[in-house]
C-alpha cells in the first residue's frame, strides 16, 4: 500500500464513524450553511499574483512544518498580504489539521476558503459546507469518473467552487466536465513524493482554457511562478513556504509583492 492508499483507508473509517455521530440534518441546520461563499475561480481570474496560501502543520512527506501558530493569525496574515484565497488542512491524523482549523479561519477572514481533504463521500462535502469553506478539493487519484461528476455537482449545488486535482493525463482525461470551476495540476508524485514543474507544463495544453488553471506542490519561487504562467496558470498553491517561516503572513506580503 502507498501513502494515498493508507490515507484512504483510514479517511473511510474516519467519514463513517463521524456520519454515526453527527447526522446530515445537523451539518445542514448549522449557522454558516446558508451563509453566501466568495468564489475562489473568480479571484483568481482576477488577480496579477493567483497566490492561494496554505495552512499546513505537517505532512507525510515533510513530518513537522509548523506546530506553534494560530490558525486565525495565519488567516489573518494571508488576507492582509493580498492572497486570494487560503487553503486548509482538515486531515487530523496525517496532516495535523482538523475541521476547528476551518471554523477558526472563517471566523477571522472574509476570503475564499478551500477545504483541502482526502474527499470520498458526499458528507464531507456538506461538512466543508457547515464549517464555512467556499471551495472544496477532489483528487482524481482516489475518484472514479462518476464520484467525481457526483461531489462535483453536489458541491455546485451548495454554491462551493469546486477545484479538482489531477497528477498525469489518464486522470485528467476522466475529470474533465462542466461542474468543475479549477483543474489543479500536482507537481508532487503522491506515490513517491518527488515534484517536477514538467508535471504542470506538460498537462496545461491539455486543460480547457473555461477552467482556472492551478499549479500545486513545488512552487517555491517567484521564478517558478513566472516560469508556469506562460503555460496559462491563473492559480499558483503555495503551502510550506510560507508555513515553514515564523509569520506566513509577512512572508506572502514580501512574495506576492516580489512577484508584481
Amino acid at each position: 500500500m502507498n501513502i494515498l492508499d493508507k490515507i484512504v483507508a483510514d479517511k473511510r473509517k474516519e467519514v463513517d464513524l463521524k456520519k454515526s455521530l453527527i447526522p446530515v440534518s445537523q451539518l445542514e441546520n448549522s449557522v454558516l450553511f446558508s451563509r453566501q461563499t466568495a468564489s475562489l475561480s473568480n479571484a483568481l481570474r482576477n488577480s496579477n499574483s493567483g497566490i492561494i496560501a496554505e495552512h499546513k502543520r505537517r505532512s507525510p512527506s515533510k513530518s513537522e512544518i509548523n506546530q506553534g501558530l494560530n490558525v486565525q493569525d495565519v488567516a489573518t496574515g494571508y488576507e492582509n498580504a493580498g492572497v486570494c484565497g487560503m487553503s486548509v488542512l482538515t486531515d487530523g491524523k496525517y496532516f495535523g489539521g482538523s475541521l476547528d482549523d476551518l471554523l477558526l479561519a472563517r471566523a477571522a477572514v472574509q476570503m475564499p476558503l478551500l477545504r483541502k481533504e482526502f474527499i470520498i463521500d458526499e458528507y464531507q462535502i456538506l461538512e466543508a459546507k457547515a464549517h464555512g469553506a467556499d471551495v472544496i478539493l477532489l483528487i482524481a487519484a482516489i475518484l472514479s469518473k462518476e464520484e467525481i461528476k457526483t461531489f462535483s455537482e453536489l458541491a455546485k449545488s451548495l454554491d462551493l467552487d469546486v477545484l479538482l486535482e489531477v497528477h498525469n493525463e489518464a486522470e485528467l482525461h476522466k475529470s474533465i466536465m462542466p461542474s468543475l470551476d479549477m483543474l489543479g495540476v500536482n507537481n508532487r508524485n503522491l506515490k513517491t513524493f518527488e515534484v517536477s514543474l514538467e508535471t504542470s507544463k506538460s498537462l496545461s495544453q491539455l486543460i480547457p482554457d473555461e477552467f482556472v488553471k492551478v499549479s500545486e506542490s513545488g512552487i517555491s519561487s517567484i521564478e517558478a511562478i513566472k516560469d508556469l504562467k506562460p503555460y496559462g496558470y491563473q492559480g499558483f498553491l503555495i503551502g510550506e513556504n510560507f508555513m515553514k517561516t515564523d509569520n506566513p503572513g509577512e512572508h506572502a506580503k514580501k512574495f506576492i509583492k516580489q512577484l508584481s
